[in-house]
């Protein structure tokens, strides 16, 4: 295991039923399926978050692969509620096949964001792909939404995803196949969806503004920068703690399963995509999805809060 880093600071893209405004966006893009790299083996994978759920889980598949997984983190002690620290997440990259390094810090720090950037480069040479994985959650309604949540969000999600981004461009220009990958929802600006929770959903559409835009910041330059959402709820901490449900919901795997499909593609033709997990999953041929869900269940899953059924 590489050192930690320990810090003071603590297949298509999605279009569907949606209006205009977002078709406008989705007509500029970029998608080729083509595989340039079918593994990941030696490169280096920079992750925001990533102690458990679907930050995880993608390391891990990862991982399988023998890459390496540098993880920027708060988590450094066990939380009361929740399993997992970045240590134990990279003890479980490293049982997995591939080198993990845990930065403890705050993506909402600078110091903090530069400091892992610069740790993955010594530690490996370099940056292949970075996942803006790292979030904040509150469905509150406008009235109730507390100032410093509603900040909390913008922060870790919107900024974080631009800071972290930003700062690996450099490294990014000098690998093969580089990607930054962003767990965010397609722009769906239908009052319904935009209206349920719009704090939370500035910030989370904040991250995919972040997508288009690298996308086409960074298209000279052969960096891909797509976003990946889920079809449905996904069986995290955050959702059995929030939203509810987690029995109606699938597995992180298939989020893991979808991103590694992404990050492998050419990035000269695979960019600037707001991708749904079971889409990227049927453009590879994968046609059945029940190995995501829970056993024996045969219910209707819960769909996830941006993605629209109709």
């Amino acid at each position: 295991m590489v050192e930690p880093v320990d810090l003071a600071c603590g297949s298509g893209s999605h279009t569907g039923k949606i209006p205009l405004a977002s078709r406008i966006i989705s007509s500029a893009i970029n998608f080729g399926g083509s595989t340039m790299t079918q593994t990941l083996a030696d490169k280096t994978i920079l992750m925001s978050g990533g102690s458990r759920g679907i930050g995880l889980a993608i390391a891990l598949r990862a991982a399988r692969d023998g890459a390496n997984v540098v993880m920027l983190a708060k988590t450094a002690v066990p939380h009361p509620k929740l399993e997992g620290t970045v240590h134990t997440a990279v003890d479980e990259v490293e049982r997995a096949g591939g080198k993990g390094l845990a930065v403890v810090g705050d993506v909402r720090n600078e110091v903090d964001v530069r400091t892992a950037v610069n740790a993955a480069v010594s530690a490996f040479g370099g940056i292949d792909i970075v996942v803006n994985n790292a979030s904040a959650i509150d469905l509150s309604s406008s009235e109730q939404l507390e100032m410093k949540r509603y900040d909390l969000m913008q922060d870790i999600n919107t900024r974080g995803t631009f800071l972290l981004s930003k700062a690996a461009i450099p490294h990014l220009r000098e690998a093969e196949n580089p990607h930054v990958l962003t767990l965010s929802p397609p722009l769906n600006l239908a009052p319904h969806w935009v209206g349920k929770h719009l704090g939370y959903t500035l910030s989370k559409y904040g991250m995919s503004l972040c997508t288009i835009g690298l996308a086409e910041e960074l298209a000279a330059d052969g960096i891909a920068a797509n976003s990946l959402w889920p079809r449905t709820l996904i069986d995290t901490a955050a959702v059995r703690n929030v939203v509810g449900g987690a029995g109606q919901a699938r597995s992180p795997q298939i989020m893991a399963d979808a991103a590694y499909a992404v990050v492998t593609r050419d990035a000269r033709k695979c960019t600037g995509n707001l991708f749904i997990d079971d889409e990227v999953l049927s453009d590879e041929g994968v046609t059945d999805l029940s190995v995501y869900s829970p056993a024996g269940f045969e219910g209707d899953l819960a769909l996830d809060i941006f993605v629209d059924p109709a």
